[in-house]
C-alpha cells in the first residue's frame, strides 16, 4: 500500500488522490504538516529522486521566509533531513512512499507509468 503525505488544501494533492482513487490504488494518507515524513523516509526518498533540491516545496511560504534557497548549499545532508522532518511545509507534496519506490509532486503522465506497475502488482 502506498503511504502518501499530503496537505488537505493542496490542489496538487487533491488531483493526486483523485488519480489514485480512479485507478483503485490503495493508499494510506498522512497530514504532511502535522505528521511529516521521518528522517529515514526522507533519506530513502533522496535515493529515489536523486537531488536534494527536489525534496523541497520551493514555492512554499516557509521555504521563502526561511531563505532556504540561500542556505541549502551550506547545509549538510543530515541538517537537511532534520529540517524537513521537523517542518512538513518545506516538503514537496504529495510525498509518496511505495515498497520499492518513492516520488514527490504530481505529474499525471509519470504517475500513469507508476500506476500501471502498481496495478500489475495487486
Amino acid at each position: 500500500m502506498l503511504k502518501i503525505y499530503e496537505y488537505k488544501n493542496c490542489g496538487t494533492c487533491k488531483k493526486a488522490l483523485k488519480f489514485l482513487d480512479a485507478k483503485k490504488i490503495p493508499y494510506q494518507k498522512f497530514p504532511i504538516r502535522e505528521q511529516p515524513p521521518t528522517e529515514a523516509e526522507i533519506r530513502k526518498m533522496l535515493g529515489h529522486v536523486g537531488d536534494i533540491k527536489k525534496l523541497f516545496n520551493t514555492s512554499g511560504l516557509d521555504y521563502k521566509a526561511l531563505k532556504i534557497k540561500d542556505k541549502l548549499s551550506k547545509m549538510s545532508t543530515e541538517q537537511v533531513f532534520h529540517l524537513l522532518a521537523k517542518n512538513g511545509n518545506l516538503i514537496k507534496r504529495p510525498f509518496v512512499m511505495a515498497a520499492q519506490d518513492g516520488w514527490v509532486g504530481f505529474k499525471e503522465e509519470e504517475w500513469g507509468k507508476k500506476a500501471t506497475f502498481l496495478e500489475k502488482r495487486r
